[in-house]
This record gives structure tokens, sequence and C-alpha cells, in this order.
């Protein structure tokens, strides 16, 4: 087997990505420290298609150098916006029809693996602070809690791994739809 150039991938342009059918999904970003976990989000969300990013908080806005540096481009194709506060970001997703969902381990908490995206039409992940999670007042706010099952000694993922496998996994459920 011979690797491809980057030449031979027919990516999509920027244009043609903001002309193409996206994935209904939404990711919203509770007070993330990181600029490059930031762009690490960014940089994800333009491999699955999705809809926007909402970054709420503290989370850093593009463009950034730090950002750019993981986003490798990707602030310019994904749309996003600001929102100063994640209950109001969550509040307003839910007012136009979006299943709101706090990625977090809570009681009650809807493994990942075995969830079904069959009833949902759209839907939004809230992803949270490094350090302190999802804010508790914003999980109390969604519609429900996905957790990623997790095996070993840790009982966390870095966010930019989160949001590559919770995006990863519902995309592949959406798509099979």
């Amino acid at each position: 087997m011979r690797k491809l150039r980057n030449n031979e991938l027919e990516r999509l342009s920027v244009q043609d990505y903001k002309d193409s059918d996206k994935t209904p999904l939404v990711v919203v970003l509770d007070n993330i420290r990181s600029l490059n976990n930031i762009g690490s989000v960014f940089r994800t969300a333009d491999a699955f298609l999705i809809e926007k990013i909402i970054l709420c908080g503290i989370t850093a806005q593009p463009p950034h150098k730090d950002i750019h540096k993981t986003a490798l481009g990707a602030t310019e194709s994904v749309d996003w916006s600001y929102e100063e506060d994640t209950l109001t970001a969550v509040a307003g997703l839910q007012q136009h029809g979006y299943s709101v969902w706090a990625v977090e381990q809570a009681e009650g908490a809807q493994m990942l693996d075995t969830y079904s995206t069959a009833n949902q039409q759209k839907m939004a992940v809230v992803f949270g602070n490094e350090v302190k999670g999802v804010q508790q007042e914003v999980v109390s706010a969604c519609d429900g809690v996905l957790e990623i099952p997790q095996f070993g000694t840790k009982h966390s993922l870095n966010i930019s791994v989160s949001v590559g496998v919770v995006l990863w996994d519902l995309f592949s459920k959406i798509k099979r739809r």
C-alpha cells in the first residue's frame, strides 16, 4: 500500500464546505481554557461536517495563533458564534428544536455506545472545562447526559479526545439513519 498525497485526497474547498449539507449537530464549548483544545475541536468539527460550534464563557475565539495552530484553517470552514453564557446558548438551541446533551459523568447518564440518535432530528452536545467539566446548572438545563464508557484507571479524557470520540460516534449513527 502507498500513502496518499494531500492532492489525492479530494478534499472540499472552504466554499464547497460552506455550501454542503451539514450533519445536524452543534457543538457547545463551555468555558474551555486551552486554545489548542479549541483548535482541535474546530478541526474535528470540520472532518464530520458539523453544523456549528458555539463558544461560551472564557472559551477563546478565532482568530488566535494558538487556535490556528491546531485548527489548521478549520476556523474558516466551520461556522461558529460566541455566547457569553452557556445557559443562554442551551436555551436558544432548545427553542430552535435542538435536543441538547451534556457530555459528562452524571447520575442517569446514557452511555454513548448504547445511545440511539433515531429520535433526534437536530442535536447539540456540550463539552466542559478541562478541570471542572460542564457546569452543573448547564447539565441540569440539558435534555440528557451522554457519557463515554471508560474501562481503565483514569476517569476522564482530554476534551479534544472526547470531542473526537463523541462526534465520530454520533456522525456514524446519524449517517446510518
